[in-house]
């Protein structure tokens, strides 16, 4: 009986010493080699990893949110987190929505709409969204820029969902819009491995490139 309560002892204690090796050793190689990403991918201005809601920007003699690029509807207009009286109080969660991120300090959900293509909230939510586009100034929105995405987070969009925005950015900024079309080549990041999934720009890093162009 000793004998085989030794044994136990000695095997839980390996485990407990190998499980604790095996997390410092993974937490040392990461930080070593993938700080960034061990990290969370943060920048001065948030998470790569995550979209934000780029609608309240403030943009000088301009409409809110006209002078930086927007990414998917996750968090914008019906899809906000929540919906606020002028004076920021009295917040209640919008309706029809996921509601996925954190607005005016209300947690989301990170989930899609599940709204199907008969459903009269998605279309009333589109519609909601068309006409906020071409409130900005942008004609043609892309599906992209008036559905929200399966995870709720999407960070990412195609250049040809940035490109539509092109008009708008550069009226508020009073910069080229061939300035803009190259700054948008540059941050389109091309297929994983060139041939994994599709060519994305991650909305952040372009805006952070957008405010260091002259």
């Amino acid at each position: 009986m000793l004998i085989n309560l030794r044994r136990s002892l000695v095997f839980a204690l390996i485990a407990i010493v190998g499980t604790l090796a095996y997390a410092l050793v993974g937490t040392g190689v990461s930080q070593l080699l993938f700080k960034g990403a061990a990290n969370g991918s943060l920048t001065a201005n948030g998470s790569t990893l995550i979209g934000q809601n780029w609608a309240a920007t403030k943009c000088p003699g301009h409409a809110l949110g006209s002078c930086v690029f927007h990414g998917r509807a996750d968090d914008t207009g019906p899809y906000a987190a929540v919906v606020c009286a002028a004076t920021a109080k009295n917040c209640t969660p919008a309706a029809g929505g996921d509601n996925p991120l954190v607005a005016n300090g209300s947690d989301g959900e990170s989930a899609a709409t599940n709204l199907g293509p008969r459903s009269a909230t998605l279309l009333a939510n589109t519609k909601a969204l068309v006409a906020y586009w071409h409130k900005l100034g942008v004609a043609n929105p892309t599906p992209d820029l008036v559905t929200t995405s399966g995870s709720g987070y999407d960070p990412d969009i195609t250049a040809t969902d940035a490109l539509v925005q092109v008009p708008m950015v550069a009226q508020a900024r009073d910069v080229s819009e061939a300035a803009l079309r190259q700054l948008i080549a540059k941050e389109n990041h091309g297929a994983q491995l060139g041939f994994l999934g599709s060519s994305y720009i991650d909305v952040l890093q372009l805006n952070e490139a957008l405010a260091k162009l002259r």
